[in-house]
């Protein structure tokens, strides 16, 4: 099986940034963990806060991966054109947020990704991602 992480926008700054919201641990740290355990998985990470990156690796990944996970930060909330390369691929997406994005301002409330993605996971901190992994592997 060959999964993706796809991080957006600020993502980067996880274990310094928001510390009460993200955490302290970095996604880096996080992530050699998930590979550690998810051994007999390939897994791979991508991480820009540029909309036009995350929309070519989407493309570049998109018909030969079994699943990816994509935490589109705030784009979100905002990106009609990340939905519609999701809408254009054919690679399952799983919309994955570290916080509850529901228990927090008013314009997070609203997703425009998920209508086009397999499911969402969100509240978890960086379990949501684990979570994400559990699940394409049923």
């Amino acid at each position: 099986m060959k999964l993706i992480i796809i991080n957006g926008p600020n993502l980067n700054l996880l274990g310094v940034r928001e510390e009460s919201i993200y955490g302290k641990e970095t996604f880096e740290s996080y992530f050699s963990k998930l590979k550690t355990r998810y051994s007999t998985i390939e897994l791979l990470y991508y991480q820009s806060n540029v909309e036009g990156e995350l929309i070519n690796k989407l493309h570049e990944v998109g018909f030969s991966f079994d699943g990816i996970l994509l935490n589109a930060g705030g784009y979100t909330h905002t990106s009609v054109a990340l939905a519609d390369a999701i809408a254009a691929i054919q690679t399952p997406v799983i919309e994955v947020h570290i916080s509850n994005i529901f228990a927090r301002e008013e314009f997070r409330h609203k997703s425009l990704i998920a209508p086009n993605c397999k499911g969402s996971i969100s509240g978890f901190g960086l379990d949501s991602y684990r979570l994400a992994i559990e699940s394409f592997m049923q």
